[in-house]
């Protein structure tokens, strides 16, 4: 099997697919690697690195397998040949254009947002992974943006009490928040519409904030609240924040735009000074006066809506993707090292969305059928 891994072209993005480590091990299975020209720059790592690894600079598209990180363009998805296999994040619920040009491409498509969080799959999880660096860098961004020490001081010129800083949503971004806040030196709060994470925001040191509004969904996520829950949640937590300051929120439905959780009245009520980061900015941002993509105050409060946080974090987020492909790609390979794509499996049928020019994704299908001109 031969995999190729393009140069990203996304704006912002300084992710690749493949590190020189993955590249040995892959051709350990018998696995050749084409690297694009320069696809490690935004990562630091230089096309000597990767030769020097065994990979080959060349022509990635011309490969069995592309692995990308962001979803393909419209002139990398006309790249594309009928029998080829497309891997990497397709936005398969939110991009219906992408997905529909890629079924007419003959390609095969796996999404990685898509790969079933099961036992077994968990080393191929990208979305965990990259997560972990997006909440990561939201606590530091919200110590930066801070006018307040995250730690307690004590010194000559008198005591300076920790920040308190919420987490809103507890997955592995907020928890990951959480940990980096309270390592910072931070007080930690944590909240989730899923009362069995409790447990989990404790054993971080942080406190668990219950406002009684109770949302567990399906596959570990939460479901979209009812329009009453919602206002109870709004009203409990514009009295709530009033007295953190830093808020850090998390919030995502999958296939849905990010419930509002902090509004404009809860922004007014907040202390001068304070910070909000939003790490759901790209779908809407759990903040009613988020800008996605900016940095804004309002009220005197910091509003941080920056968008692919992970790709900030170059070096390790793409140590991290890599890692999680490589799991994928050799569920991919039989024993002599070719491609062998078993659609019995759990993990190969549940990632793929796009296979012999038909959108097989059900998500991905209903949210094609139902924006199509």
């Amino acid at each position: 099997m031969v995999v190729g891994v393009p140069k990203e072209t996304a704006p912002g993005e300084r992710r690749v697919a493949m590190v020189p480590e993955v590249v040995k091990r892959l051709a350990g299975k018998g696995v050749e690697v084409v690297i694009e020209s320069g696809a490690g720059e935004g990562a630091l790592i230089p096309d000597a690195l990767f030769a020097d690894a065994g990979a080959t600079v060349g022509d990635p598209w011309r490969a069995d397998v592309v692995a990308k990180v962001a979803p393909p363009s419209a002139d990398e998805v006309g790249r594309l040949a009928n029998g080829q296999v497309l891997v990497g994040f397709l936005a398969p619920m939110s991009a219906p254009e992408t997905i529909r040009a890629l079924a007419g491409t003959g390609a095969t498509a796996f999404a990685m947002e898509a790969i079933p969080r099961i036992s077994r799959a968990q080393s191929m999880d990208a979305l965990s992974s990259q997560f972990n660096v997006a909440g990561y860098k939201a606590a530091l961004l919200g110590a930066m943006h801070s006018t307040r020490f995250y730690p307690m001081l004590t010194t000559a010129a008198g005591t300076i009490p920790p920040a308190k800083v919420l987490v809103l949503g507890v997955g592995v971004a907020g928890l990951q928040a959480l940990a980096t806040a309270r390592r910072l030196g931070a007080r930690t709060t944590g909240y989730d519409v899923r009362p069995d994470v409790a447990e989990q925001v404790e054993s971080l040191g942080a406190q668990w904030l219950d406002l009684g509004v109770e949302a567990a969904g399906e596959g570990g996520y939460a479901r979209e609240l009812t329009d009453e829950e919602r206002a109870r949640q709004q009203e409990a937590l514009t009295d709530a924040i009033k007295g953190f300051d830093v808020v850090i929120t998390t919030a995502l439905v999958p296939g849905r735009p990010a419930p509002k959780l902090v509004t404009a009245e809860a922004v007014q009520g907040m202390k001068p000074g304070s910070v909000i980061v939003d790490l759901a900015a790209e779908t809407g941002g759990n903040c009613e006066l988020t800008a996605p993509g900016e940095v804004k105050v309002e009220h005197d409060v910091t509003i941080v809506g920056l968008v692919n946080l992970p790709a900030t974090m170059p070096e390790h987020a793409s140590q991290l993707y890599a890692r999680n492909l490589q799991s994928l790609l050799e569920l991919m390979l039989d024993d002599e090292g070719a491609l062998t794509l078993d659609f019995e499996d759990d993990i190969i049928a549940g990632a793929c969305v796009v296979r012999d020019g038909e959108i097989v994704h059900e998500g991905a299908r209903k949210t094609a059928e139902a924006t199509a001109a």
